[in-house]
């Protein structure tokens, strides 16, 4: 599984590095995704942080 954060619609709140700082953290104020694809054991928290991304900035395929 694949991530990936829209930089447009990112307003770097940092929701997503708090649930899966694993995959997700801020750079320069804008999430990225630090590793893909995602293994299974991480699968779940991104997800999670995909769901919580409260502009819906963070997609997966």
């Amino acid at each position: 599984m694949n991530f990936k954060v829209d930089q447009e619609l990112c307003i770097g709140c940092g929701a997503c590095e708090t649930t899966c700082p694993e995959v997700f953290e801020l750079v320069e104020d804008k999430s990225q995704v630090k590793l893909n694809p995602v293994p299974e054991e991480l699968q779940a928290s991104a997800l999670d942080a995909e769901a919580g991304c409260p502009v819906s900035a963070i997609s997966h395929s």
